[in-house]
């Protein structure tokens, strides 16, 4: 039987007349902070002391080298090359994924039988894992035998290796990205859409606004919130972007398809340099931070 505690004097009892809301509210945080510390504090503690040593990742790290290996890291002739791509996959998702995606959920945001199959069909990539989507991709991309090679075959030109070129292989890449992603944004901006009351279009078409200015001055300010949370998504899915990449080049030709965490597996782990990973990943982390900073402050100041 649950008997109630009295409460100390001086503390507020909390609504139900049971606990002190302090309390109380220690009670409800602390498991949640627990765990918090335990699988994202304290790893992220660890990678920041490992990236001081050069360490292979078996027994105790022993050789403290400061900070070599972040200058190994900057100096890296391939860390550039990694930038360079996680960028690029950014501006994809942001200037050509959310457009794309944003348009395609205007069209299809009311309920019909029609609008119902074509969205689940648009979401269906997204529901397969990144895996499996990365080694279609790459049988459709195939010079010899793949959808590409059959194309090539009946224009009579010679089939391209899209994945085996450098300067081809990034766009490759970011037309799968926009294929697998553009669905799951689509359904966030049609949620959005969908709780627009109609009574404020009927009232914009009464004052003679059109198809264009209802989207415009109506439904994009009404939809704000949920555009600004999926280029959230957008950017931080790019920046940790991996094992869509994995199946279909591996970083390569010549690591010229390498992001910031492919990068992070080729020269850290697969080398057994945990330490150089370490200083890897705690500069991924502060990208990480940067950008939930700047997002933050850009909706303070948009007072979403």
């Amino acid at each position: 039987m649950i008997q109630s505690v009295e409460p100390v004097q001086g503390l507020r009892r909390s609504p139900g007349g049971r606990l002190p809301i302090p309390v109380a509210v220690t009670i409800l945080v602390l498991p949640a902070g627990l765990v918090f510390f335990a699988f994202v504090i304290l790893p992220i503690l660890q990678a920041f002391r490992f990236s001081f040593y050069d360490w292979n990742g078996f027994g105790t790290p022993t050789d403290f080298i400061g900070l070599e290996n972040y200058w190994d890291l900057v100096t890296h002739r391939f860390f550039g090359t990694a930038l360079r791509n996680t960028g690029l996959i950014i501006a994809v998702s942001l200037l050509l994924q959310l457009p794309l995606a944003l348009w395609l959920s205007l069209i299809l945001y009311r309920n019909t039988w029609f609008t119902s199959v074509v969205r689940t069909l648009f979401f269906l990539p997204y529901m397969l894992a990144e895996i499996a989507a990365g080694l279609m991709w790459s049988f459709v991309y195939d010079g010899n035998y793949g959808l590409a090679a059959q194309l090539a075959t009946l224009f009579g030109v010679q089939a391209p290796f899209l994945l085996a070129s450098p300067t081809t292989v990034m766009p490759a890449i970011a037309a799968v990205l926009v294929w697998k992603y553009f669905g799951f944004h689509m359904m966030i901006y049609i949620a959005a859409l969908q709780s627009i009351p109609d009574e404020m279009i009927e009232a914009a078409r009464l004052d003679g606004a059109k198809k264009w200015d209802i989207v415009r001055y109506v439904k994009l300010p009404m939809i704000g919130s949920a555009i600004a949370v999926t280029a959230f998504f957008a950017i931080t899915g790019s920046l940790q972007l991996f094992d869509l990449i994995v199946p279909l080049t591996n970083g390569g030709p010549n690591n010229s398809s390498l992001t910031i965490v492919g990068f992070l597996y080729q020269f850290g782990v697969t080398r057994m340099r945990i330490g150089f990973g370490g200083a890897i990943s705690i500069a991924l982390f502060l990208i990480c931070v940067v950008v939930a900073i700047v997002y933050q402050r850009a909706m303070r100041r948009t007072g979403r």
